[in-house]
């Protein structure tokens, strides 16, 4: 039975704290709120301690009042509101969309268990398109991070716990996985034909964008396409033979870092072929270039080979001709040299693109 006491404010009124205490299951469970009318407060008494019989015949752990009323969707909105670090774009599509269009949001937090985790995530194989562990991984790795700071900072009782729970069940069922590290890598064949094909083009339509001077800058400097469209030439310092590489992809990060680059044989001599036409080296849309790649392999019948593949590839050419890991990571920016571990286990064949004919067209004859 709850228990009522009096209490005298500074200001001469009174007030009636109601108090409940319990031990359920060996722990004590103690509750107390303050009204004005002892009447008010008998009657949360009674209300309060029928929720927690309920709860206890539940067998769920018994959390305060307050608490009960939080949803997950409380949690994500405050997540997002609050959170001093930039999301995403990624991470916020995909918490608006299970706080907008999944159950699971309207639940209570002190509710929610691993089950209804784990059944969560299988019901997002129920969306147009989403056929991929590695997708519903994602999804699963987005909504951790709630749980991991709802408790500790705002008191929301989501048991960290029954999400880890449900990220070794998803596991180990196959609902969830990491992504495959792609390897696919152009043949000399391959670049070859593209090499040729993009060539013609220019020397038809000397306005059409040289793709085969990006292609080839994308190959030896392992650069991104959205970091070669940025760089300038105040960026580029020849004598050092490096670049400044400006908002740099980093990993958990929105924004990028910008991040000083070597820049190996023969990058230096595909700058120099470009024209000084504006403050980019490189001035094109990095859609356009991704556009014309892709239009290109479609066109020579060229199979799964993105423009991204060429960064991969560029870092496996420097690693065949005996680079380490730290002159590796020069190159291609990475901040964590675990991620380029893959690199060190090929042969070292020297370098696959010596006596390549389309090197001296890419250099104007200085490669």
């Amino acid at each position: 039975m709850a228990t009522f006491a009096e209490r005298r404010r500074k200001d001469g009124t009174t007030k009636i704290m109601a108090q409940i205490v319990r031990t359920v299951g060996g722990e004590r469970y103690n509750e107390s709120k303050t009204f004005d009318k002892r009447k008010t407060a008998e009657t949360w008494a009674k209300t309060r301690e029928r929720e927690i019989d309920a709860e206890f015949a539940a067998g769920r752990k018994i959390g305060k009042r307050s608490e009960k009323r939080v949803t997950l969707g409380d949690a994500i909105d405050r997540y997002e509101k609050e959170s001093m670090q930039e999301i995403g774009d990624t991470k916020t599509q995909v918490l608006r969309t299970i706080r907008t269009e999944y159950d699971i949001a309207e639940m209570r937090c002190d509710e929610i268990e691993s089950k209804h985790i784990v059944s969560f995530v299988q019901s997002l194989y129920d969306r147009p398109g989403l056929n991929s562990p590695s997708t519903a991984g994602n999804y699963l790795s987005h909504l951790s991070s709630v749980f991991a700071v709802a408790r500790p900072l705002w008191g929301f009782p989501l048991d960290q716990q029954a999400v880890r729970d449900a990220h070794t069940v998803c596991s180990k069922m196959g609902i969830v996985s990491k992504s495959d590290e792609r390897s696919r890598r152009p043949t000399l064949d391959e670049l070859d034909r593209l090499m040729d094909h993009f060539q013609r083009a220019t020397l038809a339509d000397k306005r059409t964008l040289p793709m085969h001077l990006v292609t080839a800058f994308a190959l030896f400097s392992t650069r991104r396409q959205a970091e070669i469209c940025r760089i300038t030439w105040e960026d580029y310092d020849a004598d050092a033979q490096r670049i400044m590489v400006r908002g740099m992809k980093n990993p958990g990060k929105k924004k990028g870092v910008d991040t000083m680059v070597e820049l190996p044989d023969p990058c230096c001599a595909i700058i120099a072929a470009m024209p000084k036409v504006e403050e980019r080296i490189f001035p094109f849309n990095e859609d356009t270039v991704s556009r014309r790649f892709t239009d290109a392999c479609k066109f020579l019948e060229i199979d799964d080979l993105h423009f991204h593949d060429l960064r991969h590839e560029g870092a496996s050419r420097l690693a065949e001709m005996g680079r380490t890991v730290p002159q590796l990571a020069a190159v291609t920016g990475h901040k964590a040299w675990k991620s380029l571990e893959r690199y060190t286990h090929v042969r070292q064949i020297g370098d696959k693109y010596a006596g390549c004919e389309w090197i001296a067209k890419v250099t104007g004859g200085a490669g």
